[in-house]
């Protein structure tokens, strides 16, 4: 994703997750030492209890847990998803005998907690409620086929969890220790493409044949007064067909065939009709009900969170799809797909049209004065954004490929705007002139996606009186989409002389509007955003007092609501980077494209808490000056004794906001207004210099001296830089600041930031190309540009496989693309690099053995799904030329032919474009894009009620109250899943902390479970390999080793390492911590030799990355030593001994406590080498040194930080450190020389303590 303005998290308390105690920069009250969540935890202390329906039908009743906080209509949905409750989709529920209304919480049924019991009554079915109930069953019994959509791609939501572990059948005895997950693991083999794919399932069990809708419907008049609502067609394993009406009573088999109409009871040879379709099954087909069961047992063998469908977030789509996936057989024939659109959205297909904005802001205008309402509005929230986010990017994408009609179809294309189910679409491109003297069409697009960022900021803040439109951001194909709910009035024709706009610059900044009512709820959203109120003039020199940006736009809706519209400009420029790289009325090349070079919010919301900090501070030493003044002299030295350590300081005073309309041509008239626009002035330039002076280089510094988790790829890198405050455009500065040679992670981080840098100049690079092109030649376009970046060392000159039949249908079109050269592409390449980043690259381009790693950037910020291969970058790893082969194996069924030379001739006939063995030696074809995916900036806001929970829980625990910090963690965990739904990234991330959190408090079983959850919601949400998913599984892998099931874990860290590698490539600096923790594992396993030989590759790469005389490196060194003793190599042990013991010498001095430390080793393993040669067996079989005495993992197994998160963040909150045994070298060897048995052990660790967290 082109995350360039990308709103994101502030790095304000990170708890390790990319979240943040704050919201959008603004502290919540309710987290200060989390007493109003308490108060308002205990308003809603939930009343749990059990509570019985009573069913029609076999088993006849059933049992499920209900909170009293619970609405009615959650208990239905509980009910639908019971296994043998599936087929009760039309029904109420009644208590003693009074009908209950869905939408009521329990607590307001009357003795419901007395008499807990419900019955369940079949209600008359309607003909909504028939065809939801169709598409229920189908999907239930797995006769839906695939569908294909035009937001998710092929295989989107998927998740390898299940595949990693391979189950044991109970018949079969448990493997032995030694055949575990890594055995023969080459850590420095390249990462492949099938570590990213899933095995290709067996087929499910069928269940029916096929199951449509009937071509005898829609139902005719006379017939729908008689109760018919819709006729559908099952054809029976057993190859029977039949037809059935779906009446108000509910389904029956009738007298139709094919050719003949009679939709009433069929009585011969008996009669069958039931409520539900699936009972109906049961009665015609005798094999549907085993079936059923064996689909039912087919399905439970994957774990749940892995199967169900996503509602509220959109499911990864991976870039490489297994070729199972993309194959003519994995498409089944499927009548109803295409009929899917009449069962959802009704005959007249108006059921799906919706008011978006009236839904938004009446949402907005809901209740929030306790927990529940709270509840009630962020869950609906979320779940309207959702729906909205899906239903506007289905429109962008139809938009981008030309399927809507415009409705200025005689204006220029990127001035065309378009309606589509009730959103409002226009181009991110300038196709007005608005930003002519900006930048055009480049400053257009980062104004969109900068407008995004603001709105999204807006919702975030929540502010009452102020509603924002539904927006949405969408590049696909090249361009660039905004999707906005439609406000009430936008399109009013206005009066002679009214304007368009109420509040804000109306026609760019010649004439300004000004609004009393708007200046309250204004005033209160540019506190929030540091945004001062300041003057503006229009053209006639007019002075206009203003709460926000001049560009920042309020309007008047029709529906009597305040709008606040164009929120591109809430930060100042960067003046310091514009007046170094812009110059103004220059037609330069090299001149940065545009003027929209804005602060990031977190840059500003850093640079606020920095100078709140200097004030306090400031404060306090005037408070301290006056205390000695006003004391006689001898009372001042035992005053500043007892001076407290912390003092409450007042804020109120301290006040401090930017304007973000400085160096935008604004002209001051008076001296007073032009000293006043001076100091602006230079309150920006010093927050730029801030960030140049202050940020950049703190960052650079945490990452060399590993105080923070290395970025992995462009993803992470780039949500590292915007959490600090640092935009994109710094990436060139950052790639300068890293080079130096003498630093191996400064090195990883240049050339991280170079193919960063790489990845996003060919997608502007590739824009221009596609931007422009019709669908059917996408596929030829993005092949021919790959092979340009990427291919040119196998082929120095690939041509463009474009199909020449379909040229004469496109006379206008632009195929310049294929006149692109490897030469060409990389010189525009460079040359974006040099403009956007201010970065020479010199002699650098792509990595030898980086090109997958490129590949992936490139796929994931434009959308390509490509085909899952070992692509050929140079001759020497080009595939061989497979034989030429037709595509008969990839159809699906059977041919017609009857004989396989027949079949053989008709294949060859087939109308294919291009025949395989006519294909040039290039690395990609046009065949290998298989999709092409929207890439989506959202404005959901995050749940406030949520993340103070967690918060309040952090801080209880934080202050040993541990009882009622669990309680709130519960508590927010259950909000998370509330608010969001459980397959959402933000629930995975409150997984991924409370695992860690749980394993802190010593709640093994827990933390795994979390744990794992965390991982394939993860994999579904962010993607297979996604940096956060890599960390989960991690995690994971540490839990699991702690609970005992170190097997579990092996094979879970060799997932992530196979990832990694695809994700990074090899000696990623952070992965010595995780090859630390194989090789403990290793070792708890008795695996002594291998786990030695993994010792030394860390060991290896932090001499690598750490240098050779670094604590990091003398740590490891002195681990290694011990593996060599249980390896029984004790001549290794003590050089390996010595070597630590000289470093830690050298570092700390002689006196530090690990110094002292390795020469007690070293002392007694040279002295009694002989010795322990002869007690090695004692030394494997009592399990001693190393060797955890409980599955604990300490100081030799230990957590992975997140990307960004600070190593003190991570330590989790343990007393004991079970990985090393607590006896002192003495009683070790006095042990091992069978003189000490019976010593009791001190509580001494033998282990040196880690100066770095992390090698």
């Amino acid at each position: 994703m082109a995350a360039d303005s990308e709103p994101q998290a502030q790095d304000v308390q990170s708890n390790g997750n990319g979240t943040d105690s704050q919201t959008n920069g603004v502290e919540q009250p309710a987290a200060q030492d989390g007493q109003q969540v308490d108060q308002e935890q205990e308003q809603a202390v939930e009343n749990v209890f059990q509570l019985t329906i009573h069913l029609p039908h076999a088993p006849g009743q059933c049992q499920i847990m209900v909170s009293h906080l619970e609405q009615v209509q959650d208990i239905r949905q509980s009910i639908i998803d019971l296994p043998f409750t599936f087929q009760y989709t039309c029904f109420h529920l009644e208590h003693k005998g009074k009908r209950i209304n869905d939408f009521v919480e329990l607590s307001e049924v009357p003795d419901i907690q007395q008499d807990p019991e419900l019955h369940l009554v079949e209600d008359p079915y309607t003909e909504t409620q028939a065809r939801m109930h169709f598409v229920r069953i189908r999907e239930l019994i797995g006769a839906s086929g695939d569908r294909t959509d035009l937001l998710h791609g092929i295989d989107a939501g998927l998740s390898l969890h299940d595949h990693i572990i391979k189950p044991t059948p109970a018949d079969q005895p448990e493997a032995p220790a030694s055949e575990h997950a890594m055995v023969d693991y080459d850590l420095d083999a390249r990462g492949s493409v099938k570590t990213l794919l899933s095995p290709s399932p067996a087929n499910a069990p069928k269940t029916v044949k096929s199951l449509s809708l009937s071509a005898w419907n829609p139902a005719p008049y006379h017939l729908r007064q008689k109760g018919h609502l819709m006729y559908l067609l099952v054809t029976t394993l057993e190859g029977e067909q039949f037809h059935i009406t779906s009446h108000v009573s509910g389904f029956f088999v009738n007298k139709s065939t094919n050719n003949k109409f009679d939709p009433f009871p069929r009585t011969a040879p008996k009669p069958h009709s039931a409520h539900s379709l699936l009972t109906l099954f049961g009665q015609v087909s005798p094999s549907f009900n085993d079936a059923f069961r064996s689909l039912q047992e087919y399905n439970g063998q994957r774990d749940p969170l892995a199967a169900f469908q996503l509602a509220n977030a959109v499911p990864a789509s991976p870039w490489l799809v297994s070729p199972h996936s993309a194959s003519l057989a994995s498409h089944v024939a499927d009548a109803a797909r295409t009929q899917e659109s009449y069962l959802l959205a009704g005959p007249e297909n108006a059921e799906t049209l919706r008011d978006w904005n009236e839904e938004f802001q009446s949402t907005r205008e809901l209740p929030k004065e306790n927990v529940q309402d709270r509840v009630f509005r962020e869950r609906l929230t979320a779940k309207l954004f959702a729906e909205y986010n899906e239903a506007a990017v289905r429109g962008a994408v139809l938009v981008a490929r030309g399927e809507v009609a415009p409705l200025n179809p005689t204006e220029p294309r990127d001035a065309q705007i378009f309606v589509y189910n009730n959103v409002f679409y226009s181009f991110g491109a300038d196709g007005v002139g608005t930003f002519a003297a900006d930048g055009g069409d480049e400053a257009a697009r980062v104004a969109t996606g900068k407008d995004i960022m603001g709105v999204k900021a807006t919702n975030q803040l929540d502010i009452s009186g102020i509603f924002t439109p539904g927006t949405v951001v969408v590049d696909y194909l090249g361009k660039r989409l905004v999707g906005q709910s439609i406000v009430p009035g936008i399109f009013k024709q206005r009066e002679p002389g009214e304007h368009q706009i109420d509040y804000g610059g109306v026609e760019g900044r010649d004439v300004i509007a000004e609004n009393d009512d708007f200046k309250q709820p204004f005033a209160e959203l540019s506190k929030a955003l540091r945004v001062k109120s300041h003057p503006v003039w229009d053209k006639e020199n007019k002075r206009h007092d203003l709460e926000a940006s001049v560009e920042t736009k309020g309007l008047l809706g029709t529906d009597g609501r305040k709008y606040i519209l164009d929120l591109y400009r809430i930060t100042p420029l960067d003046v310091a980077w514009l007046e170094k790289y812009r110059k103004e009325n220059s037609s330069d090349e090299d001149n940065y494209p545009h003027r929209m070079a804005v602060l990031r919010p977190e840059l500003v919301e850093s640079y606020w808490r920095t100078k709140l900090r200097e004030y306090v501070q400031a404060e306090v030493q005037k408070r301290r000056e006056a205390k000695k003044e006003a004391a006689p002299e001898g009372e001042t030295e035992g005053a500043e004794k007892k001076e407290p350590d912390q003092e409450r300081v007042d804020v109120s005073g301290f006040q401090f906001s930017l304007n973000p309309d400085v160096f935008c041509g604004q002209r001051p008239q008076t001296e007073e207004e032009k000293e006043e626009w001076s100091k602006d002035e230079v309150e920006v330039r010093t927050a730029c210099k801030y960030l140049s002076e202050d940020i950049i280089p703190k960052m650079i510094s945490d990452l060399q001296d590993g105080d923070v988790g290395f970025p992995m790829d462009g993803q992470s890198l780039t949500n590292l830089l915007h959490k600090r405050g640092i935009n994109m455009r710094y990436l060139g500065e950052i790639a300068r600041l890293a080079d130096k040679p003498d630093q191996p992670r400064l090195q990883a981080l240049k050339q991280l930031a170079i193919q960063e840098m790489i990845a996003r100049a060919f997608k502007h690079t590739s824009s221009k190309y596609l931007r422009y092109q019709s669908p059917p030649f996408v596929q030829a376009c993005i092949a021919h540009l790959l092979n340009c970046l990427l291919g040119a060392e196998l082929n120095a000159k690939p041509t463009a496989e474009t199909d020449a039949s379909l040229k004469s249908l496109y006379p206008e079109e632009d195929f310049s693309f294929e006149a692109a050269t490897p030469e060409s592409i990389k010189a525009d390449v460079i040359s974006e690099i040099q403009k956007r980043y201010r970065f020479d690259l010199g002699d650098a381009w792509v990595q030898p053995g980086k090109q997958v790693q490129l590949l992936r950037e490139v796929c994931l910020k434009q959308g390509l799904q490509l085909q899952a291969k070992q692509y050929g970058f140079t001759k020497d790893d080009a595939p061989a030329p497979a034989p030429v082969q037709t595509p008969a194996p990839a159809t699906n069924g059977t041919s017609g032919g009857k004989k396989g030379k027949k079949n053989k001739n008709n294949v060859e006939r087939s109308p294919a474009p291009a025949a395989a063995a006519s294909a040039p030696a290039q690395t990609f074809h046009p065949d290998d894009v298989l999709n092409i995916v929207p890439i989506i900036k959202d404005a959901a806001p995050r749940s406030v009620l949520a993340e103070e929970a967690l918060e309040a829980g952090r801080i209880s625990l934080s202050q040993d109250q541990k009882e009622l910090g669990q309680e709130l963690l519960l508590e927010s965990l259950s909000l998370h899943e509330q608010i969001y739904g459980i397959l959402h990234p933000e629930v995975a991330r409150v997984y991924y902390a409370l695992s860690t959190i749980y394993y802190g408090l010593d709640e093994k079983t827990a933390a795994v479970e979390l744990a794992r959850k965390a991982a394939i919601i993860s994999e579904r949400t962010l993607g297979v390999d996604h940096s956060e998913t890599v960390l989960s599984y991690l995690n994971l892998s540490l839990f699991e080793h702690a609970s005992g099931n170190t097997k579990n874990a092996l094979a879970y860290i060799r997932h992530a390492l196979d990832l990694w590698k695809v994700v990074y490539g090899t000696k990623h600096p952070d992965s010595i911590t995780t090859i630390n923790n194989a090789a403990v594992m290793l070792q708890s396993m008795k695996q002594y030799h291998e786990s030695r030989l993994w010792f030394e590759s860390s060991l290896a790469m932090s001499e690598e990355v750490s240098g050779k005389t670094s604590v990091s490196t003398a740590t490891l060194l002195f681990q290694l030593a011990q593996a060599f003793a249980l390896d029984r190599d004790y001549k290794s042990a003590v050089n390996r001994m010595r070597e630590a013991f000289n470093i830690f010498k050298n570092e700390l001095g002689p006196d530090d406590r690990n110094t002292k430390e390795a020469e007690t080793w070293l002392e007694q393993l040279t002295q009694s080498a002989v010795s322990l040669a002869k007690h090695a067996k004692v030394l494997q079989d009592k399990k001693i040194m190393l060797r955890p005495k409980a599955p604990m993992v300490g100081r030799g197994a230990r957590p992975q930080p997140s990307i960004g998160q600070s190593i003190e963040e991570v330590a989790a909150p343990r007393a004991d450190d079970g990985t090393n045994d607590n006896r002192s070298v003495d009683e070790l060897l006095k042990y091992i020389n069978g003189d000490g048995s019976k010593t009791t052990p001190k509580k001494k660790q033998t282990n040196p303590k880690r100066r770095q967290g992390r090698s």
